[in-house]
């Protein structure tokens, strides 16, 4: 169906950092599939835990216990705030399951009136009719409607208003802690603290969407962990699989409560191939120097784009994001830069507020980051020309 504008380009072969085309073409993937491909791609590890896992069962469903799903929550359980985990297949069922247990903890608690969620401009959460609504844009809305009720925006990083649009009918908070589709918009400084404080004070829940933040991309785990608070609930997804379809919904104790036997379900949620894929990423995002690794190459990446900006002032107008979540405001059109980028064999993402994500995969080399500032050099040069 004619739902994607995609680019003239066809894969055929992928290895660490790059992607091979048919034609022999050779690119640098600073887009990882969207956020997806944390450890590049045909990973050693990866492949061989897959492998493994494809000669022996693929899936039984979630009627019966599955040791590798098992000890997958426990990784997530022991490196976060969380008690417990919900597997699904993608960042939107993990946000439809978010969006759920909001409302249901506040119906089990004896508050069903409190079934309205406050989210945020710029916010994007996923396709489906509910994260739609919960996102901000009107454009992906456009002809889906009536549209489910029950959601109320404020300006994302605006503590006042956020405070003032709570009513008694207000049951929790969804939010991303940096605005991905958005344009890599980070929270203020304090204003995850903030959220907490005011959802505790009126008795609400506070759910983080780090479908794309998540998994190592921000230089910690999740990306609420630079912050001195902690949601409720947490969706995620994205480079959980490192490539492999999962998604997964964490909760503490207080929140999962409101999900009990027949609440909730998935047919094909973490089962044996996608937990075997998120074993297998973890097994590498938490060795010890991982994060400080993404750090390291953060820096180089912000700044070599700066000293790009300075060379060519027509080109960059603000650096924006942390960890390898990184995203650059343009001055040309930004999906312009993305295919002027891609005449030189570098590939990136577009997104809201005319930015370019530079999302690379987690463990590139400086060879691989110097490599990338040339390729964006002589975009600027010939953009600029």
């Amino acid at each position: 169906m004619p739902t994607y504008a995609r680019a003239n380009l066809a894969f055929e072969k992928g290895e660490g950092p790059y992607l091979y085309a048919q034609d022999g073409r050779r690119f640098l993937d600073f887009g990882s599939g969207i956020a997806v491909n944390t450890l590049g791609h045909s990973h050693p590890h990866l492949v061989a835990k897959l492998t493994e896992q494809v000669g022996k069962l693929w899936h039984t469903s979630n009627l019966y216990q599955m040791p590798g799903q098992e000890k997958l929550a426990k990784r997530l359980i022991e490196n976060s705030f969380a008690d417990t985990v919900f597997f699904c297949n993608s960042g939107a069922e993990a946000n439809e399951a978010g969006i759920k247990m909001l409302r249901r903890y506040q119906y089990v608690s004896g508050h069903p009136e409190k079934n309205r969620i406050l989210v945020a401009t710029n916010a994007f959460h996923g396709r489906t009719l509910g994260t739609l609504t919960a996102g901000y844009s009107e454009k992906y809305r456009e002809g889906f409607g009536p549209m489910p009720d029950g959601f109320d925006r404020v300006a994302f990083g605006n503590l006042n208003e956020l405070r003032n649009a709570i009513t008694p009918n207000t049951g929790g908070i969804i939010l991303e802690p940096i605005q991905g589709e958005g344009g890599i918009c980070r929270a203020p400084e304090g204003y995850l603290e903030g959220v907490r404080k005011a959802a505790d004070e009126f008795g609400m829940l506070v759910m983080f969407d780090e479908v794309q933040t998540g998994i190592g991309r921000t230089g910690k785990l999740f990306a609420y962990q630079w912050s001195d608070t902690e949601p409720d609930i947490i969706s995620s997804a994205k480079g959980l699989g490192g490539g492999f379809p999962i998604g997964a919904l964490l909760a503490n104790e207080k929140a999962a409560a409101a999900f009990t036997p027949g609440m909730h379900g998935t047919t094909f949620g973490g089962n044996q191939l996608a937990t075997a894929a998120a074993n297998a990423v973890l097994d590498e995002v938490l060795k010890p120097g991982f994060m400080d690794h993404v750090l390291e190459m953060s820096r180089l990446i912000v700044d070599g784009l700066e000293v790009i900006a300075r060379k060519h002032p027509g080109f960059i107008e603000e650096v924006r994001g942390m960890g390898l979540l990184l995203g650059m405001k343009t001055k040309p059109a930004n999906v312009d830069v993305v295919a002027k980028l891609r005449e030189f064999n570098l590939l990136t993402v577009p997104a809201g507020d005319n930015v370019v994500r530079i999302i690379p995969p987690l463990n590139i080399t400086k060879t691989h980051v110097d490599e990338a500032l040339v390729a964006i050099d002589a975009a600027a040069a010939a953009l600029g020309k």
